[in-house]
């Protein structure tokens, strides 16, 4: 049995603090997204795709905005820490809410304990005589007694992460505009050379876009927290609907625009995987110490994305442990409106990886990594599919709370499903993103299963 739709203005208030604002949820959506896949991670993207690699960001990034676009709608009507993860129960049924809830949040933590990894291994190179697992368990410190404070402290500590970052990439994009342009001293103005030559602006064709597609889509997941943001804001319905629209277009301007300036300032074969392609930009044009301010800046990133992850978590959890699908002993609120157990039951696994670094520091992240690869297009799908059933109900049921509506309903629902399905089944044709998909696969058969199986025996009760 479906949950009956209520409006939003009529539905009881969530137990948590209502203090985030506006700008915290768009600053949150940026911190969640803006990390090391842009600022290294893209260089594998160039290295396959060649300056193509702008229309695979463009394509990437499209999808990317119309799921984020169908969840504001939903989130906007009926907003909830779970987010998604309530909107699939109440179209799917409780196996759905189950399934997506859990699968996200293992999705979080996972990552944020390579995040922290990630992090780790910078302060090393600083600090070499600290080990790598004693960094992992400074940082799982810190943001765990960050995210036990008050939710206005995280909110305000995620925009100014956030904000350093943005402030890093919007002088990239004008150091990048000046130096194309000439406008730097000792500098010709460089032209389309880099664009058009060694091979031309496809030089591995429509097949070398689709595999930076490949490369690049998981680099947009994260957005996802400021729909779960939202029920703690301070006007859920409006704040989620501004924030959805302003974040996916800065995204996508930040993304795009800083990966023209790389394509043409540089030959796309200097590009190599694994190496910051904003670095070598920086190093092009004399910036001195480029290599290490952007340490600096990849290490800020990491710890906000792992900051926003573990918000997430948390909130994702916390809505599991409201609708019974998780102990009910993670529903623990502070005074502050904190879910504090919550927040210790996602930061466990980062404090598990501590070890996991100490034991196994090259190869355990590889099938942790692998186990969620593709689980965000199996979130994205459950999101576009519950999407389809409740934009009727919610018309049906409370037309008012449409304040922010999914463009050209059902048809780029359905196309956004289709661009999921061609995803997968690319994957699955690459020997390098196999593993991930099948993996990915298995994770979440599992999960689906026990979701299965809890509502065949709550039937028999």
């Amino acid at each position: 049995m479906l949950s009956t739709m209520h409006d939003p203005r009529t539905a009881p208030a969530e137990p948590l603090s209502h203090v985030l604002k506006r700008r915290h949820l768009t600053m949150l959506g940026l911190g969640g997204v803006i990390g090391a896949g842009l600022f290294v991670g893209s260089g594998a993207g160039i290295a396959v795709a060649g300056p193509g690699i702008v229309l695979s960001y463009l394509i990437a990034g499209a999808l990317a905005m119309l799921v984020m676009r169908m969840l504001g709608e939903m989130s906007a009507a009926m907003p909830a820490s779970g987010a998604f993860s309530v909107h699939a129960e109440r179209a799917l049924g409780r196996w759905a809410g189950f399934s997506v809830g859990w699968l996200y949040w293992f999705l979080l933590v996972v990552v944020l304990a390579v995040e922290a990894a990630g992090a780790a291994r910078i302060a090393s190179g600083w600090l070499p005589a600290v080990p790598q697992w004693g960094w992992v368990l400074v940082f799982m410190l810190v943001f765990t007694a960050a995210n036990l404070a008050a939710v206005k402290n995280f909110g305000e500590s995620e925009f100014w992460f956030a904000a350093l970052k943005v402030g890093a990439i919007v002088l990239f994009l004008l150091l990048g505009v000046a130096a194309i342009a000439g406008w730097l001293p000792g500098r010709e103005p460089v032209g389309l050379a880099n664009l058009t030559g060694r091979g031309g602006f496809l030089p591995h064709g429509w097949a070398g876009v689709v595999s930076g597609v490949l490369a690049v889509v998981f680099a947009f997941g994260g957005l996802e927290v400021v729909t779960i943001a939202a029920a703690e804001s301070d006007d859920p319905v409006r704040n989620v609907a501004r924030a959805v629209r302003t974040a996916v277009w800065r995204i996508l301007f930040f993304y795009v625009g800083s990966m023209l300036v790389v394509v043409t300032l540089l030959p796309w074969t200097a590009m190599r995987p694994g190496l910051s392609p904003y670095v070598a930009v920086l190093d092009s044009i004399g910036v001195p110490a480029a290599g290490t301010l952007m340490d600096g800046v990849v290490f800020v990133a990491l710890l906000s994305a792992l900051n926003a992850n573990l918000y997430g978590a948390s909130r994702m959890v916390f809505s599991l442990a409201e609708r019974g699908e998780a102990p009910r002993g993670l529903l623990k609120v502070s005074a502050g409106g904190v879910p504090r157990r919550a927040v210790l039951a996602s930061v466990a696994f980062g404090f598990v990886s501590v070890l996991l670094n100490l034991l196994w520091p090259d190869s355990v992240f590889l099938y942790l990594l692998n186990s969620v690869g593709a689980v965000l297009l199996f979130v994205w799908a459950l999101i576009a599919l519950s999407q389809l059933r409740l934009r009727r109900r919610i018309e049906r049921e409370a037309p008012g709370s449409l304040t922010l509506r999914m463009w050209a309903f059902p048809w780029l629902t359905w196309a956004a499903l289709a661009a999921m399905t061609g995803v997968v089944v690319l994957m699955l044709r690459e020997g390098s993103t196999r593993p991930q998909v099948l993996w990915s696969a298995g994770a979440t058969a599992l999960v689906v299963a026990v979701a299965l199986l809890r509502e065949w025996r709550a039937r028999r009760v």
